[in-house]
């Protein structure tokens, strides 16, 4: 394992991972704070946060970000999850320090002009209506809110219209003061980076952190429905889910596992039944979410809206065998795929960049690429069925979008499918 860790007098954890045939780096702050961090009131304003970062800093305007990072070839975005919020850039090696200090300076001395706060929620809210506008991405808002209502798990992370539009300047800087704290920070960088030149930048810049604690999110209760939004569209937008396992479950490659025999790959069961050998769908897939204290297993479909009461039954057919059976070539190909998507990640410094960061905010070390091949290879046809049938156990949250109408009631769905619905 090539990463290295150290951990600043303020509590950043900082880590790099050397690549060095490479050329350029990777390198990004990862803060512990997302949609899961917020309250119904100020929903909505990490993503916010997350592009005004961008705006200006008391040393440079937004115009000179872009351009000092593009003079050299470089490039500059982040990302805001249910979790955790990320800024990141690449680079050629010889300019880390730039990226570096241009990260730092976005998140320690921004201004927040109100001028470009006024534009910034415009373009959020537009968002917001293209997201309400595309059919298989509201689905998942309504998805999402109906398994864990009145909760931030269940609330969308771009935040409602009415929230963004009343955000202040005042709002942000509160919530960077109460979230953006050195304890729940990390600094990750890889590609060609020296250890030790990193961590020298690193306690130079990353100084203005506040050294303290921080109130963690409270443990999400999943609970599950029905949801359903009349739409006059051709394409009917279905998702299935279930209460899933968190990150640190023992079962967590057994989850994984399941769901690529079940529906995460072409050569899945679903895939081959529903969509080659019924031709019922256009698309459908199953996927589990892991969150730290909570998880959720996810089965979407597109379909018409005359196809839907044969692909239900046929989805909940593939739901009871998969908590019947698995055979060993199944098992033995879902291994294969897993462990291929591990190793083909680690030639990218990004996606080990990122990897890394998520692993030390998640888990507060790293996993080595053995470590989880040699737990990937543990998994038991046995330990399948046993994740398979703790997760369909579960109630189940029923989506749908589109010509919602023509859909049998959710009593009768429930029976289609052979599992609690409520």
């Amino acid at each position: 394992m090539t990463a290295e860790i150290t951990v600043l007098d303020n509590g950043i954890r900082v880590i790099t991972d050397n690549m060095p045939q490479a050329e350029s780096v990777a390198l990004g702050m990862w803060v512990n704070a997302g949609a899961q961090n917020e309250s119904k009131e100020n929903n909505g304003i990490s993503h916010l946060l997350e592009h005004m970062a961008f705006k200006g800093t008391t040393t440079r305007t937004f115009k000179d970000i872009d351009e000092e990072i593009e003079n050299l070839g470089g490039s500059i975005n982040a990302y805001t999850s249910r979790e955790e919020t990320a800024y990141y850039a690449r680079m050629l090696k010889e300019n880390a320090d730039t990226a570096m200090d241009i990260i730092g300076d976005i998140l320690q001395n921004p201004t927040f002009p109100d001028e470009e706060l006024k534009k910034e929620k415009t373009v959020i809210i537009q968002e917001i209506n293209q997201s309400y506008d595309t059919p298989d991405d509201y689905v998942f808002d309504l998805y999402q809110e109906k398994a864990f209502p009145n909760q931030p798990l269940g609330r969308p992370i771009a935040g409602l219209a009415e929230n963004v539009k009343a955000f202040t300047r005042d709002d942000i800087q509160s919530y960077v003061a109460e979230q953006y704290v050195a304890s729940q920070m990390v600094f990750s960088a890889a590609g060609n980076v020296n250890h030790d030149q990193i961590i020298g930048l690193a306690e130079k810049i990353f100084t203005k952190f506040p050294k303290k604690d921080k109130k963690l999110p409270v443990t999400p209760v999943y609970k599950g429905g029905d949801v359903r939004c009349e739409r006059d569209i051709e394409q009917l937008q279905l998702v299935l889910g279930f209460n899933g396992i968190p990150y640190n479950d023992e079962a967590y490659y057994a989850a994984n596992i399941m769901a690529i025999i079940l529906g995460n790959s072409t050569t899945s069961r679903m895939y081959q039944e529903i969509r080659e050998k019924r031709g019922l769908v256009y698309n459908i897939w199953s996927y589990p979410s892991f969150y730290r204290n909570a998880g959720m297993f996810n089965i979407y479909a597109g379909t018409s809206a005359e196809s839907a009461d044969e692909l239900i039954p046929a989805v909940g057919g593939e739901i009871r065998k998969i908590t019947e059976y698995i055979t060993p070539q199944e098992l033995a190909r879902a291994k294969a795929q897993m462990k291929a998507n591990i190793l083909m990640s680690l030639e990218s410094s990004s996606s080990r960049c990122d990897k890394n960061a998520r692993q030390m905010l998640i888990f507060n070390r790293l996993l080595t690429s053995e470590e989880m091949r040699e737990k990937i290879e543990a998994v038991s046809a046995g330990d399948v069925l046993q994740v398979a049938a703790r997760i369909f156990s579960s109630e189940v949250t029923f989506a749908a979008l589109g010509r919602v109408k023509e859909l049998k009631e959710p009593e009768a769905i429930r029976k289609d499918l052979g599992v609690s619905l409520t």
